[in-house]
């Protein structure tokens, strides 16, 4: 019998069952470039270090690759019967070249090598990830520029608070969106350690040097302890955990903009390219994309619970149960890349409607808040005697049917005689809204500088 090419112990042919179980290829060929770039590295250090000859080296490295070439533009498809992606490129590599090919995993483990490819592809993940945040924190960015103006009604418990512009509100998710970012910066710097070279778990008695295939590769430095390295997935569970975060910004968000687009509210209009219609019913509209992203953030927090529940009883070093590592990985990636896109085209075409959301702040008496200030500041009362006083004449507005915004002088006096009658100035909802010039408040003013720190921190990143 044929030994399988990483089977030297096992003489008979694995049960059907069990290579349906055991092969990864279906999905780690996902990471054939990495697995690719990784052999070509690690063979060049082989060479440099006398472990194999340089004609063998220079075989391999024209094998690896012509099979980059050919794997990349779909000359070789990899749908074959190896165990996963890194024996089939060693398969392959054999096929092209001979024996050279047989030297090129000197000095070198499955465990470090499916370590340093999945690190690889997490790594750049991040950087992708953090690419397209900061496109996506410009757009909100626009949205806000062209809003500070617009006046939306500020909410706790979803019941109408205090004033606030739309802008402010924008920015609150270019906020959410900006620690997004920072975190998969974060992650990358604190990730990017090469476990090549680690071999199964102890390292090896070959004269290596990890400082210059983990240069090679781009990372900025080995990894100092081989045990923990090749059983270390904390670098996936990172990106899984930044991910769920991610989505459940983009979550909030989607909830907000179903809520807008209804009849009830009429905020925001989305572009019927980011909309459905109803099989039977011909009037719908329906806010599809951001009831679909809303869905995808259980796909991504699933994925993240997934693997913290696989790596929560593992022994060291390396188990094979570490395979269940990818492909949540995988399809968390894709989801998050392509949410962010579709979320910033979305939000680069949606249209605000000024005007609807200017009359729902005068609906649930939005300046209170400011006319117990006024109280407080002006009349001396304490603060909470106030807001009892306050409360007494948002009854008496409600019996009136009115908001306070639209009280009289006369109405507010016959309350309370110690009003004076710049206490109309103090109930306008766009005054209450411009009164709040503390850093980081709603503001015009303030909402303009929060522009300005956000441009100025995306350009020092681009």
């Amino acid at each position: 019998m044929k030994k399988n090419i990483a089977s030297a112990r096992i003489d008979i042919e694995s049960s059907a069952l069990l290579k349906e179980l055991n092969d990864s290829l279906p999905f780690d060929k996902e990471l054939y470039r990495e697995d690719i770039l990784g052999s070509l590295a690690h063979s060049k250090m082989l060479s440099e270090q006398g472990i194999i000859s340089k004609d063998d080296y220079e075989k391999i490295k024209q094998g690896l690759n012509e099979l980059l070439d050919e794997i990349s533009s779909g000359k070789i498809t990899l749908d074959g019967s190896d165990e996963d992606i890194h024996m089939a490129i060693e398969r392959l590599l054999t096929a092209k070249i001979g024996d050279a090919a047989k030297r090129v995993h000197t000095a070198r483990s499955r465990n470090d090598q499916v370590a340093t490819d999945f690190r690889l592809y997490v790594l750049n993940s991040n950087l992708e990830l953090s690419r397209l945040l900061l496109e996506l924190i410009d757009s909100f960015i626009k949205v806000a520029k062209d809003n500070v103006d617009t006046l939306l009604p500020g909410m706790t418990h979803l019941q109408h608070a205090q004033p606030i512009n739309f802008a402010y509100h924008m920015l609150a998710y270019a906020s959410m969106f900006k620690r997004d970012y920072e975190r998969f910066i974060s992650s990358y710097e604190r990730n990017n350690i090469s476990p090549l070279g680690c071999a199964a778990l102890a390292g090896t008695p070959h004269p290596i040097d990890r400082e210059q295939t983990a240069k090679e590769l781009g990372f900025k430095e080995p990894s100092i302890n081989c045990l923990d390295t090749v059983s270390d997935r904390d670098f996936a569970l990172e990106i899984l955990f930044n991910i769920a975060t991610m989505m459940m910004h983009i979550s909030r968000l989607s909830e907000e903009l179903i809520l807008w687009s209804t009849s009830e509210f009429k905020f925001v209009t989305l572009s019927d390219k980011h909309a459905t219609g109803s099989s039977i019913m011909p009037q719908k509209k329906n806010p599809d994309i951001p009831e679909l992203l809303r869905g995808k953030t259980g796909r991504v927090n699933g994925n993240l619970v997934a693997l913290l529940t696989v790596m929560k009883g593992l022994p060291l070093a390396y188990n094979k149960d570490t395979q269940e590592d990818k492909e949540g990985v995988f399809d968390s990636v894709k989801t998050a890349k392509l949410s962010l896109m579709v979320l910033k085209e979305m939000i680069d075409e949606m249209k605000v409607n000024r005007e609807s959301m200017e009359n729902a702040c005068r609906v649930g008496h939005l300046s209170a808040t400011d006319l117990a200030d006024y109280l407080v500041r002006e009349q001396g009362l304490p603060f909470r005697d106030a807001y009892h006083l306050v409360g007494d004449i948002v009854n008496r507005s409600e019996e009136l049917g009115k908001d306070i915004s639209q009280l009289s002088f006369e109405e507010l006096k016959s309350i309370d005689s110690r009003f004076s009658e710049d206490v109309i100035d103090i109930l306008n909802i766009r005054n209450s809204m411009n009164a709040r010039e503390s850093y980081g408040g709603t503001s015009v003013k303030s909402t303009i500088e929060q522009i300005d720190i956000l441009r100025d921190w995306i350009k020092s990143r681009v």
